[in-house]
């Protein structure tokens, strides 16, 4: 009996220094400071040889930490959920998107900086981009995404490469410009994109009408 209390009681000690690390981690990322774990170690009141015993490097914590933060694409995109112009959703998800990796920018740039000279763990960024970009252009998976689905793939690609937060790191830290400006250039881009492919989608269909008719 004292055995099993014994074990349980270590569980739970595990269960809350695990939760103390990770609670570090999300509070250091939701600043925007440097994450790096001999601080997520300093916050979490333990050593870092503690923090390394539960997350073998700092990816795996980001990654646990980021989880449950970002809302789910549809909750993310509700005040444009009465939308069916793909322009305009694409606009809100791409500024949504850069806000929250900017105001997030610390844990992101370390994720990146960690992963990036490592192409193995590249599947550890928490990818919140595409399932964003899939919800904004469901009005177009009808049109566009029937007629030409190549270029409705394209058009993702597109995308996934501007609503980044290299993009927005490459406007800030290599062309100088402040995080709005930044994030407004990138969402005019993201609206030009999907300008063009739904003027595209637009002749395709009315050159289906014209043969039809």
């Amino acid at each position: 009996m004292a055995t099993a209390q014994t074990d349980t009681g270590r569980s739970n000690q595990k269960k809350r220094t695990r939760t103390a690390i990770v609670d570090a981690a999300r509070g250091l990322i939701g600043t925007g400071s440097e994450v790096t774990m001999p601080e997520v170690a300093r916050v979490a009141l333990v050593s870092e040889a503690t923090a390394y015993r539960y997350f073998p490097d700092l990816p795996s914590l980001i990654g646990e930490a980021l989880a449950g933060v970002w809302p789910d694409p549809v909750d993310a995109l509700g005040p444009v959920a009465d939308s069916r112009d793909p322009v305009e959703r694409i606009a809100f998800a791409c500024e949504f998107l850069l806000r929250g990796t900017q105001a997030r920018q610390g844990g992101v740039r370390a994720m990146m900086a960690a992963t990036i000279v490592r192409p193995d763990t590249a599947n550890m960024r928490p990818g919140i981009r595409f399932g964003l970009i899939d919800h904004a252009l469901a009005p177009l998976a009808a049109t566009l995404g029937e007629t030409d689905p190549a270029a409705f793939t394209q058009l993702k690609r597109g995308l996934a490469v501007v609503m980044a937060a290299d993009a927005l790191f490459t406007l800030t830290d290599q062309c100088g410009l402040t995080p709005d400006e930044a994030i407004t250039s990138a969402v005019g881009t993201a609206k030009t994109l999907t300008e063009a492919a739904v003027r595209a989608a637009t002749k395709a269909a009315e050159a289906q009408e014209a043969q039809e008719g």
